[in-house]
């Protein structure tokens, strides 16, 4: 399985920082948030990585070069302007590949999730081995999260594996799926697309599925939020 990882966002929440450096490279305990998505990955035995890059994209490929130092093998789509999430994903999918991938957010700080999990996540076939009609097939997979200060309204129901657009109870999106390539067919490569419509059409066709992940999980979104997250290292260095 290949993953990708979405940097190539501005970061405007988070400026005057991202105006000298992208989002994704900003420090988390020690480490830039990106990088700890490759480790992470690696961990799991995924070590075929695309990121998508598009501000200030030449400073993600010199922190992380090939990948070769972390075990990973990197390549990279460069979007002179960003794409959003779909188009970032179809303009990308020459590098991707036929088989089902992953893809995470670049700017979540999510350090314990176990990304071998996304190599069961799409099955061809059911319990018994009987194959699934290709038009009857999950075609996304993603992992929601209880819903944070940021979105305490959430994103999708749940019905037991099965996610839906409406319900009494919604999770937040993780940013963390494993998606078909057939999903993404239509949407030319350099086409501006958001997500959030596409994933909706096919959650109302009933084929996405998904879980809840409960583990340490934060959508790094404004400068406070990355103090809080960095303060106990900041206070380990006080104290030493």
């Amino acid at each position: 399985m290949k993953a990708m990882i979405f940097a190539a966002g501005r970061g405007e929440r988070m400026r005057p920082l991202t105006d000298s450096c992208p989002k994704p490279l900003l420090k988390v305990r020690g480490r830039p948030l990106i990088t700890w998505h490759v480790l992470n990955l690696v961990r799991a035995g995924i070590l075929d990585i695309v990121i998508n890059h598009s501000h200030l994209g030449h400073t993600i490929e010199e922190e992380l070069g090939d990948g070769s130092r972390y075990g990973a093998r990197i390549v990279y789509s460069h979007e002179p302007t960003p794409l959003e999430t779909a188009g970032g994903i179809a303009n990308a999918l020459h590098l991707l590949g036929d088989e089902p991938f992953l893809a995470v957010s670049g700017d979540i700080y999510a350090p314990y999730f176990d990304f071998s999990l996304a190599l069961d996540a799409l099955k061809d076939i059911d319990a018994v081995g009987v194959p699934y009609p290709v038009d009857k097939r999950d075609i996304a997979w993603l992992w929601l999260t209880p819903n944070p200060w940021h979105n305490p309204d959430g994103d999708f129901a749940l019905d037991l594996y099965t996610l839906k657009n409406d319900g009494a109870t919604k999770w937040n999106f993780a940013g963390i799926g494993v998606y078909r390539a057939e999903m993404f067919d239509g949407i030319q490569a350099g086409e501006f697309l958001k997500f959030g419509p596409l994933m909706r059409k096919f959650i109302e066709q009933g084929r996405v599925g998904g879980e809840i992940y409960q583990g340490q999980w934060v959508n790094v979104g404004t400068v406070g939020q990355l103090e809080e997250l960095n303060a106990p290292l900041r206070a380990a260095k006080t104290a030493s």
